[in-house]
């Protein structure tokens, strides 16, 4: 047991340590701190998740709690709505995200559709035990079912947003994820012409991990870059994020595309933003042209839900491309937010929307590096920083200290610098933005200069 840990979106693991007896475990401790059922148990594309979904949906049962388990493996947004949208009190999503094949997870969702909060996640892992034995079974064992969620979440979805799409011609990448057959489904149901790619299983995800970053999108970007099609979007593979590709600018920046998408919404429906500690300042400036706020969080989309609930924000992300949107989930979808890009294509493309925002607002540029560090280290490393903070960087006073999420050092040129712990790896990370390449490689030079002796 000492092998499961949970960190900012669940437990997830290798396979050598993701095995099916710690999930029976992990599905034991859900069944004992749940406050009844029935429960959704979702899956994503990788060949051990189906098997892992049955047996927590085994051990539920065997507790009395009914489950329902999709027909197909289904993209983390769409199990998430069936969890708010139905008579269900949570869901559990099994799913490695867009890590490597050799790894495998699971997402603790709630009631609401949002990711599970620390006091819910902290209750599943002190509460862990081995599970009842199949000869401690009653009568008053639970059933699983198997229902279809995609067609409700796609109504659902096609009705939520009013777009034409006739036209258009969008490249989808599903990376052999969970998206395939579902946002290329909707992107055509609303009109638009599809070129598919890696639409198919692949149990080794092309020899990739299943990240829509640049580098991984190479056939996405050629795609859009000869003319095939007007835009290019990516799901991770279990399809809660989105990556997007444009003909001048290849790979969008997801810092960029977050402005201007959040331009493009704020336009139709007004309402303040979230976004994550380390997300661009770009947004709040968008935010502002409004006349709209952008609320700050820790890193993770458990914060950026909670906030959008707390100050009905009108849409909510993270750098990383994860996006939420009022009306909708308090969760990132990557499946609606590829339908929303393409009808913002259509209203003004991305390239050009882009380009007007950054000459009004001005130029930003952000990046990030990794230092190793050991988990055990990072609350010293963290400790240890907080008296170590400079009063400069690069030639720029630290004018405040936020900490919401480890140390950012607001600077008086505008810039920032900030340092927090991964979540999901034993590394620090440092980010920086500014209103140049060079100075940001600076900037995070000196981050990483002020962190490395501390490690």
């Amino acid at each position: 047991m000492d092998d499961i840990a949970f960190g900012t979106d669940g437990w997830r693991a290798t396979l050598d340590v993701f095995t099916d007896e710690r999930v029976r475990i992990v599905g034991q401790a859900v069944a004992d701190t749940i406050d009844g059922g029935p429960l959704v148990v979702g899956y994503d594309a990788r060949p051990t998740s189906r098997g892992f979904a049955e047996s927590l949906a085994d051990v539920l049962t065997a507790n009395g709690i009914d489950c329902v388990l999709p027909e197909r493996d289904t993209p983390t947004p769409v199990v998430a709505w069936a969890a708010r949208d139905g008579e269900f009190a949570s869901a559990l999503m099994v799913t490695a995200s867009h890590n490597p094949p050799e790894y495998n997870g699971v997402k603790l969702i709630g009631e609401t559709g949002a990711p599970a909060l620390p006091e819910r996640t902290e209750a599943v892992a002190t509460n862990l035990r081995e599970p009842i034995a199949s000869d401690e079974r009653d009568n008053g064992s639970g059933a699983v079912t198997e229902r279809d969620l995609l067609g409700p979440y796609l109504d659902h979805a096609l009705g939520l947003v009013d777009a034409d799409l006739s036209g258009l011609t969008v490249a989808y990448d599903a990376m052999y994820g969970s998206g395939r057959g579902v946002t290329d489904r909707l992107l055509e149901a609303a009109g638009a012409e599809v070129v598919r790619l890696h639409c198919e299983t692949d149990p080794e995800f092309g020899g990739t991990p299943p990240e829509p970053t640049g580098p991984r999108l190479g056939k996405l970007i050629r795609t859009v870059e000869t003319g095939e099609a007007d835009i290019g979007v990516a799901n991770d593979g279990d399809a809660d994020r989105l990556g997007v590709v444009t003909p001048e600018r290849g790979y969008l920046d997801p810092n960029r595309y977050f402005a201007a998408i959040a331009d493009d919404l704020l336009g139709s429906d007004p309402g303040d933003v979230v976004r994550t500690v380390s997300t661009t300042f770009l947004l709040d400036r968008v935010a502002q042209a409004h006349g709209h706020s952008a609320h700050e969080t820790a890193v993770g989309f458990k914060w950026v839900a909670q906030a959008m609930t707390d100050h009905d924000a009108r849409v909510g992300g993270e750098e990383s491309g994860g996006f939420g949107l009022r009306g909708h989930l308090p969760n990132k979808d990557g499946v609606l937010f590829a339908l929303l890009t393409a009808a913002a294509e259509r209203d003004e493309r991305f390239d050009a929307r882009v380009d007007r925002l950054l000459a009004t607002h001005g130029e930003v540029v952000q990046d990030r590096v990794s230092v190793d560090c050991p988990d055990d280290r990072k609350d010293a490393v963290l400790a240890a920083l907080e008296g170590e903070i400079p009063d400069e960087v690069v030639g720029a006073a630290v004018e405040r200290v936020v900490t919401v999420d480890g140390f950012k050092l607001l600077l008086s040129d505008g810039s920032w610098l900030l340092v927090r712990p991964s979540g999901t790896e034993p590394k620090l990370r440092v980010y920086a933005e500014s209103s140049s390449s060079r100075r940001v490689k600076a900037i995070l030079a000196a981050g990483e200069s002020l962190v490395e002796p501390l490690v």
